[in-house]
């Protein structure tokens, strides 16, 4: 597989209320703003919400499903910047943009570093991420 600065790639996920909450308790996170809609209802966002251990991991699942198609994909460093939540009943668009490759033969790929976010419904950015994977060809 050959990776090139520039290079986007997305797709977008419907969440819905039952997924959240099981992800969520899955997770360990019982927080009841992600299963409770009566308590959530009485929160500053006033419905159910993702948390942030779901809404990452689809965005960091995203790159090795894209990048594992023609090679092998395995994570070095994620950042991420929570900016509003992800509502447990939303349709939102992962997105990720190549901003740099950088070939390391002692690594025995390249090192591709990306910018990556989740848009809300509104187009508003909830998650912004940074990361860098390493990117082998397959055998």
């Amino acid at each position: 597989m050959s990776v090139q600065p520039r290079e986007r790639f997305s797709s977008e996920i419907t969440l819905d209320p039952a997924m959240v909450g099981h992800w969520a308790r899955a997770a360990g996170d019982d927080n009841p703003v992600h299963h409770d809609p009566g308590f959530a209802e009485r929160t500053r966002y006033g419905r159910l919400t993702a948390s942030g251990t779901h809404t990452t991991a689809l965005l960091l699942g995203l790159t090795a499903s894209h990048f594992s198609k023609g090679g092998s994909m395995v994570g070095l460093e994620f950042w991420v910047r929570f900016r509003r939540p992800v509502f447990a009943d939303e349709t939102i668009r992962l997105e990720w943009l190549v901003v740099k490759v950088t070939p390391n033969a002692k690594l025995g790929g390249d090192v591709v570093e990306l910018r990556g976010r989740i848009r809300g419904e509104d187009g508003a950015t909830a998650l912004g991420a940074k990361g860098r994977v390493l990117v082998t060809q397959a055998l």
